[in-house]
C-alpha cells in the first residue's frame, strides 16, 4: 500500500497534504515525519529538474568579440564557448547573424558583416560560413540553433561605412535616420516583404531550429529626436491615430513573418525577445505592471501581448534584466506579471548574468541574486525556462554562475517545451534495441523509427536508466542519461553484477517524444 500511495504522489502535484492525512493513523510520528521530509525533498527535486525546459544563451556579435579574429581563431573561440555551454546544460543557442542588414552567413541579399571581418562586404578568409558551421556544431551537441536577426536596424551608431551591396544603397527611400542609426521604415509594406525574403533565404538554405528577433522595432526614443515618418504616415495612415498606426505596422510584420516561416518550414520556431516592460500601471491600470520605465507598447510600438494572444509567436523571452529590489523595474514584480500574462505560448525569462551576480540577495547580502531568481522562476506557473544574456558571461563563470547551472539548476538534461499548435504527433518507436560488445566497449544500439515526412522524422533520442526494482517512469529528468542525435550509446560497464533497465525514446523536430522501448542489461 505504501508503494502505491507514493506512486500516486509522484504523479499528482499537491497530493502531499491528502496523502499524509490518510496515513497518519497507520504510522507513528517519527515515520510520518521522515516520510514527509522525503516527499518534500522529492517535490523540490522535481521542481529543480523539470524534464522540459528551454535553457538558452545569446551569442552576440555586436560586442566585437569576433571581429578580425580570422577563421581558425573564431572557430576555436566558438568551440570553447559551445563546449562550456553544453557542460552548463544549455540546450538552445540564439546566434546573432544579422545585426545591421548584413550577415554572418552567405546571404543572397546582404553583405558580409563588419562584426565578422572588420569591413562590411568583405568575406571571411579563409572562407567559411559561420551560420552553417554553428548549426552543425550545435546539433552535434544536442543543442538547437536559432538564427537571431535584427529586423529593422540597418546601421548601428558605430558603423561608419556601408557596403555597396547594402540595401540602403539600393533603396534609400525605404529608410529613415534616427540620430546616428539607420532604420528601415516599418510603415512601408514592401519593407515587411523584404525582411521576409531575407528570412526565407535563411530557411531554404540552412537547417535552423528557430528564427529569433529581439527588441528593436521602432527605435528606442532619444531626447530631442522624433521619428521622421510623416510622409509614410500621410501615405499609409488611413486616418488612424499615429501611435496605433505604428503599432499596427509592427503587428502586421510579426504576423507576416510568422506565417512566412511556417509556410516554408512548419517545424521552425519563431521567437521574440521584447524589452522587459509591456506597460506601466500608470499607463494601463488593467494590464500594466507596477513599474516606472520605458514601455514596449507606448515607446517601441510593440504590442507583445497581442502577438502572444493571437499565436503569432511560438515563444516569448522578455528581457527581465533588472535586479530584485530595483526601484523602477523590480525583477520580482515583473516576472510575476509576465507569468500572469503568458497566454498560450512558452514564456522564457531573459536573465542578465552580470547584473544578477553583481547585486546582493535582499535577504542574505553575502550571496548574489541567482539562487533567489531561479527559485522564483521555477516556482511560478507558465514559465518554461530561461535564456542567459549573455553566453560569454556564463562561459567566463562570472560569480560562479556557470558552476551553479552545471552542478545544480541544469544538473540533469532537459527536453524543449512542447509546441502542440505546430505539431503534437509522436514519432514512432525506435527499432531493434540491442546491447552488443564492440571494440569500443559495451554499446546500446537501435534503429531510427520509420517516418513518412520531415515532421515525423526522428532527430534525437532520449536514453533513460533505471536500477533494478526502480519503477520505469519517464517523467523525471534525473532518469535521463543522454539526449543524443546518435543511434547508439556507450554503456558504463563495470563487473556485470548490477541489473539496469535502459529505455530509449525518439524525438522529432518539435521534440515530441515516442513511446518507450526498454532493454534489461547487466553492468
Amino acid at each position: 500500500m505504501f508503494a502505491k500511495l507514493v506512486n500516486v504522489w509522484q504523479r499528482h502535484d499537491g497530493f502531499l497534504l491528502y496523502f499524509c492525512t490518510e496515513i497518519t493513523c497507520m504510522m507513528n510520528k517519527k515515520s510520518l515525519l521522515l516520510l514527509m521530509m522525503w516527499l518534500c525533498s522529492f517535490a523540490l527535486q522535481a521542481q529543480l529538474s523539470p524534464k522540459r525546459e528551454f535553457r538558452g544563451a545569446w551569442i552576440q556579435c555586436v560586442n566585437y568579440q569576433f571581429m578580425g579574429l580570422g577563421t581558425a581563431e573564431m572557430q576555436r573561440t566558438l568551440t570553447y564557448q559551445l563546449n562550456e555551454l553544453q557542460k552548463c546544460g544549455i540546450n538552445a543557442i540564439l546566434f546573432q547573424v544579422r545585426p545591421e542588414f548584413d550577415a554572418l552567413y552567405a546571404s543572397s541579399f546582404e553583405p558580409w558583416s563588419r562584426y565578422l571581418t572588420g569591413k562590411q562586404g568583405t568575406p571571411p578568409s579563409p572562407y567559411w560560413d559561420p551560420l552553417q558551421w554553428m548549426i552543425a556544431q550545435c546539433h552535434a551537441r544536442g543543442m538547437e540553433l536559432h538564427a537571431w536577426i535584427n529586423p529593422y536596424r540597418a546601421k548601428t551608431k558605430g558603423t561608419k561605412e556601408l557596403a555597396a551591396t547594402h540595401d540602403y544603397r539600393k533603396h534609400p527611400g525605404r529608410y529613415f535616420w534616427y540620430g546616428e542609426q539607420l532604420i528601415m521604415d516599418p510603415g512601408m509594406p514592401e519593407n515587411r516583404d523584404y525582411i521576409c525574403n531575407v528570412v526565407t533565404d535563411i530557411l531554404l538554405r540552412y537547417d535552423v531550429d528557430g528564427i529569433h528577433i529581439d527588441d528593436y522595432f521602432y527605435p528606442y526614443p532619444e531626447s530631442g529626436l522624433r521619428i521622421p515618418d510623416d510622409q509614410t504616415y500621410a501615405r499609409y495612415g488611413n486616418g488612424m491615430n499615429r501611435d496605433d498606426w505604428r503599432r499596427e505596422n509592427v503587428n502586421l510584420f510579426i504576423r507576416q513573418l510568422h506565417d512566412c516561416i511556417h509556410a516554408v518550414k512548419p517545424w521552425v520556431k519563431f521567437g521574440v525577445s521584447p524589452f522587459g516592460i509591456y506597460r506601466n500601471l500608470k499607463s494601463d491600470p488593467e494590464n500594466g505592471s507596477n513599474t516606472r520605465g520605458l514601455q514596449n507598447y507606448d515607446d517601441l510600438y510593440a504590442d507583445v501581448l497581442k502577438w502572444v494572444k493571437e499565436g503569432w509567436v511560438d515563444y516569448n523571452i522578455p528581457q527581465v534584466y533588472w535586479e530584485i529590489g530595483h526601484s523602477a523595474a523590480d525583477y520580482d514584480t515583473l516576472i510575476r506579471w509576465w507569468s500572469e500574462h503568458a497566454g498560450h505560448r512558452p514564456l522564457i525569462i531573459g536573465q542578465d548574468v552580470d547584473r544578477t551576480v553583481a547585486k546582493a540577495d535582499p535577504v542574505d547580502p553575502n550571496k548574489h541574486q541567482m539562487e533567489r531568481k531561479m527559485a522564483l522562476q521555477r516556482s511560478l506557473p507558465n514559465i518554461e525556462g530561461s535564456c542567459q544574456w549573455y553566453a560569454k558571461a556564463v562561459v567566463d563563470n562570472k560569480g560562479n554562475y556557470g558552476t551553479m547551472l552545471r552542478n545544480y539548476y541544469h544538473r540533469y538534461p532537459a527536453l524543449q517545451p512542447e509546441m502542440p499548435w505546430i505539431d503534437h504527433k509522436r514519432p514512432k518507436k525506435v527499432r531493434k534495441l540491442t546491447a552488443l560488445w564492440t571494440e569500443d566497449g559495451y554499446m546500446l544500439f537501435w534503429r531510427a523509427p520509420r517516418g513518412k515526412g520531415e515532421m515525423d522524422r526522428a532527430c534525437q533520442y532520449v536514453v533513460y536508466r533505471f536500477a533494478e526494482g526502480e519503477p520505469v517512469d519517464l517523467e523525471y529528468a534525473e532518469n535521463i542519461v543522454a539526449i543524443t542525435p546518435n543511434t547508439f550509446y556507450k554503456l558504463p560497464y563495470e563487473d556485470g553484477n548490477r541489473k539496469y533497465t535502459y529505455v530509449v525514446t525518439a524525438l522529432d523536430r518539435l521534440q515530441n517524444e515516442s513511446k518507450k522501448v526498454k532493454k534489461k542489461i547487466r553492468l
